[in-house]
């Protein structure tokens, strides 16, 4: 591993999580950013319609079709807003992500076993790094759906 240049190590790391988000996806019978808004109301509680749109980059045409998609396979609910009605809040079911998780065995364990490879003081800074990877995608992610200059689109 020390001998691969640091770029091509991360993005084989990334094309590895984006495979298995997609087996994951297949597994459950849904669509890879179905399984990203799950992992989404799951670590930021229940959002509204227009925040999963925002946050995932999709029309709000494509977000009520991603949580009908939820719903019909009882991962979430809709709520509506008790004083504006036409306010609604989407939520994990008790029990909605189990199939993900089991999905997900796998996986777990095999990160388990990395674990051992590190000493605890050092899960901090690994979590640190994660949080700040991600940081840093979310805003290219925005930059490039944002349309920011420098950039080009095949015509």
């Amino acid at each position: 591993m020390a001998d691969k240049h640091p770029e091509t190590v991360f993005r084989e790391f990334l094309v590895a999580v984006l495979l298995h988000n997609e087996a994951v996806a297949d597994r459950l019978g849904l669509q890879p950013v179905d399984v990203a808004a799950a992992i989404l109301l799951e670590t930021r509680g229940p959002l509204a319609v227009g925040a999963i749109s925002e946050e995932l980059g999709l029309p709000s045409a494509s977000t009520t079709r991603l949580i009908d998609r939820l719903e019909r396979v009882g991962y979430v609910r809709r709520v509506r807003g008790e004083r504006d009605r036409r306010s609604v809040t989407v939520e994990l079911v008790e029990g909605g992500l189990d199939d993900y998780d089991a999905a997900c065995e796998s996986s777990r364990r095999h990160l388990d076993e990395i674990s051992a490879h590190y000493a605890p003081e050092q899960v901090p800074l690994l979590l640190d790094m994660f949080a700040r990877v991600a940081g840093a995608y979310r805003s290219a992610t925005r930059e490039l759906r944002g349309g920011a200059h420098g950039t080009s689109r095949p015509q």
